[in-house]
């Protein structure tokens, strides 16, 4: 079937490779399941999922839909023709008749492939099962793959991150599990300015929801940190494959990209460190991170305005260099650094020591000897200021 000019836009991810087609050449019982994950509602999940189902029939292999969610978008809809569809079930709840996927009907007319829409769906009270993930575990277990797909607000262990990024509490959740189970995890990704085009154009909502989704959950902060969370939530995926692959054959561990990570502070001398930073990112042709923990002591209120304006000409400083600042808080700085450098992975960390004495230390504690003693993986430079 022909792809008109409008919709080749909507084609986020390459054609699927023969080693990528789902339950081609699998054994019985070895279901897949393919994820595909997209920032915001309109990035093309549900089309994408729709063309690997056309490639697939044509190339003969028994491919059903369980369930689909066209959203009123008549190029989706298109796609839905010639494909075989597994009728809904219907369900009376308070005198409203509504639809859910019919898991024993996919079950008993035991397809190769299904796909499921919606994932994090909750189904009608009274259902086989309270969420739809556990639908497709169900399929899942009857030795049928699936190919489903989901926007990463609904991931459960980002739910706290996506309520600060966008003042929105997502109450439909998948667990980690799922995606741990997930033998694929692919992104579906389009621009901000494509995203919101789309939303602009009726592609998304409805008309009358447009201009509030615009000022809310479609603000360009927010979806470019989505698309941020997305990117680091499929490298993070693919990086534990890969790792449990390579030891399950026995293999060498691949080396991973180096991460630099430069402890930045509000004094004049943290210059030269953010130079120190540099040159090692430039030498390991990595990213860098210059990190500023804010303790209650230097909150904005209470900084001492030339440690405010110190600390902004050193952040300057930084994104001059190319580094990608970051602010944590905490009240300690040790544990913001810790737990950050464990949490990005860093494998290579700058300090800064100024002369202090042994007492100092001993009554005080030092940041750096605390590092060291719990983050035993990543080179640390200790970088003498004056």
């Amino acid at each position: 079937m022909a792809v008109s000019d409008t919709t080749i836009d909507r084609v986020a991810a390459p054609r699927p490779t023969p080693e990528s087609l789902l339950a081609k050449q699998e054994p019985p019982g070895q279901a897949r399941l393919r994820l595909y994950l997209g920032a915001a509602p309109g990035v093309g999940k549900t089309y994408q999922m729709l063309l690997e189902a056309h490639l697939l029939h044509r190339q003969g292999v028994d491919i059903v839909i369980g369930y689909i969610e066209p959203h009123g978008r008549t190029e989706t809809e298109a796609l839905v023709q010639g494909l075989e569809q597994i009728p809904l079930r219907r369900t009376e709840y308070r005198g409203v008749t509504l639809t859910e996927m019919d898991v024993d009907g996919v079950i008993v007319r035991k397809p190769a492939v299904v796909v499921v829409d919606e994932l994090a769906h909750s189904n009608v009270p009274g259902s086989k099962n309270r969420k739809r993930y556990d639908d497709v575990l169900d399929i899942l277990d009857a030795g049928i793959s699936v190919i489903t797909a989901v926007n990463v607000q609904h991931v459960e262990s980002l739910n706290d991150a996506i309520a600060r990024i966008t003042g929105v509490r997502v109450r439909e959740t998948i667990p980690d599990y799922f995606l741990r189970r997930a033998d694929e995890v692919i992104n579906i990704d389009v621009s901000v300015d494509t995203l919101r085009t789309r939303l602009r154009q009726g592609k998304i909502y409805s008309v009358e929801k447009i201009e509030q989704a615009l000022a809310n959950f479609f603000r360009k902060g927010n979806l470019s940190a989505l698309r941020e969370l997305t990117l680091r939530q499929v490298a993070e995926d693919q990086a534990a494959k890969a790792h449990d692959y390579r030891q399950r054959e026995g293999l060498e561990q691949a080396t991973i990209p180096e991460k630099v990570m430069v402890c930045m502070s509000s004094r004049a001398s943290a210059k030269k460190l953010l130079r120190t930073g540099s040159r090692i990112a430039g030498r390991l042709a990595s990213d860098w991170f210059a990190v500023y923990v804010e303790t209650p002591a230097e909150e904005p209120a209470r900084i001492n305005p030339e440690d405010r304006v110190t600390l902004m000409e050193n952040t300057r400083f930084a994104e001059e260099l190319g580094a990608q600042v970051v602010k944590l808080k905490g009240k300690r700085v040790a544990d913001a650094l810790i737990e950050f450098a464990r949490r990005e992975g860093i494998t290579h960390v700058v300090f800064g020591q100024s002369a202090r004495s042994r007492w100092d230390i001993l009554v005080h504690g030092s940041v750096i000897n605390r590092f060291l003693s719990e983050v035993r993986d990543a080179t640390v430079q200790v970088v003498p200021m004056t």
